[in-house]
C-alpha cells in the first residue's frame, strides 16, 4: 500500500485556512463537518479495504479530507458535491497536495439523492463521510442504481448506524434495516468520536460497512416490499394483521395473506428479515389475482 504524505492530508489547521479562503461557512442543511484528523481518515481507507485497481465513489467529499487519502490508494475517484463553491474548489485542491494524483480524481456537480449510474460510470466501492440529514436515503439510492458498487464503507451518525446493521428482533431494527437488507449485508466497523470533525457536530458517528448480495426471490417488485416494509412499521406496535390492514384492505385479508406467506399474523415488523416481507409482498400479490 502506498504511504500518504503526512503533508497532503488536512489538519484543523487546514481545513479552517481553505474555509476562510473559500469564505464557506459550514452549513447544517448540507450537514457540512469536515473532518480535520487525518488518522480518522487514514483508518476509514484502511477498513475500506480498497484496492489499486478500485474506482471508488465518494458522496460529499467536502474540502478534500478523505479524498486525499483515498487517491494514493485506487485508481480512481468519483466524488459527488452537491456545494458548487466545493466541487469547484477539490480539484485545485488535490493538484496542490497530490500533484501526480490529480488525474485519478473526477468531481460531479450533482445532488446524491437524484444521480444516476450514467452521471459517473461503474464505481465498483462507495467510500465517504455522509452528511447526516441524509445518509439512509443516499445509501438506498445509490445500491438500488449502482449496480457496479459490491461493496463499500459509510461514516454516518451513530444513532443512523445502529439502525442500519440492526438485525430482526433487535430494539433498533426498523425500515432502514431491512430496506437497506434488500441489497446488501450491513454491519459494525467501528465508532468515530464528534471531536475529530470541525465544526464539532452534537452527535457521534460511526463506520457502517456493506457487501452486496442476491436480493430475495420475490416475485413481487422491489417497490411492493418496500411498501410493506413501510406499512409494518409504520404502525411498529401493532401486530402485522392489524397494521397491514389497511394495505391489504382489511385485518381479515391481511391475515389471509400474512398465512399464506407463512408469517405469523400477531407477530411485528421489528421480528421479520427481508425475505419475510418479500413473502408477505409476493403473496398479497397472488391473493389479490386469485391466484
Amino acid at each position: 500500500m502506498i504511504t500518504v504524505s503526512p503533508d497532503a492530508l488536512l489538519t484543523p489547521t487546514d481545513v479552517r485556512g481553505l474555509t476562510a479562503t473559500l469564505g464557506l461557512r459550514p452549513t447544517k442543511s448540507l450537514g457540512q463537518n469536515f473532518v480535520v484528523d487525518p488518522n480518522t481518515v487514514r483508518r476509514i481507507v484502511r477498513a475500506a479495504g480498497v484496492s489499486p485497481d478500485e474506482v471508488v465513489l465518494e458522496v460529499g467529499p467536502g474540502l478534500g479530507s478523505l479524498t486525499l487519502a483515498l487517491l494514493p490508494q485506487v485508481g480512481r475517484v468519483t466524488a459527488i458535491e452537491i456545494d458548487p463553491v466545493l466541487a469547484c474548489a477539490l480539484p485545485a485542491t488535490v493538484a496542490a497536495r497530490l500533484p501526480d494524483r490529480g488525474d485519478r480524481l473526477a468531481v460531479v456537480h450533482a445532488d446524491a439523492l437524484t444521480v444516476t449510474a450514467a452521471d459517473f460510470g461503474t464505481p465498483t466501492a462507495l467510500v465517504a463521510n455522509l452528511p447526516y440529514n441524509v445518509a439512509v436515503p443516499v445509501v438506498l439510492r445509490l445500491l438500488d442504481v449502482v449496480p457496479s458498487l459490491t461493496r463499500g464503507l459509510v461514516m454516518v451518525q451513530a444513532e443512523v448506524a445502529d439502525r442500519l446493521t440492526a438485525p430482526p428482533g433487535s430494539r433498533t431494527y426498523g425500515a432502514p434495516s431491512a430496506k437497506a437488507a434488500w441489497w446488501a449485508q450491513m454491519r459494525p466497523a467501528g465508532r468515530v468520536s464528534r471531536s475529530v470533525f470541525w465544526p464539532v457536530p452534537n452527535v457521534d458517528s460511526a463506520l457502517v460497512a456493506f457487501d452486496r448480495r442476491a436480493e430475495p426471490a420475490t416475485s413481487a417488485t422491489r417497490a411492493e416490499v418496500f411498501a410493506v416494509i413501510d406499512e409494518a412499521f409504520g404502525q411498529r406496535r401493532k401486530t402485522l394483521r392489524s397494521a397491514l390492514s389497511g394495505w391489504a384492505g382489511s385485518a381479515s385479508d391481511a391475515e389471509a395473506i400474512l398465512r399464506a406467506a407463512g408469517v405469523d399474523p400477531s407477530a411485528r415488523g421489528e421480528q421479520l428479515a427481508i425475505a419475510d416481507f418479500a413473502a408477505i409482498a409476493s403473496s398479497g400479490s397472488a391473493v389479490r389475482s386469485g391466484a
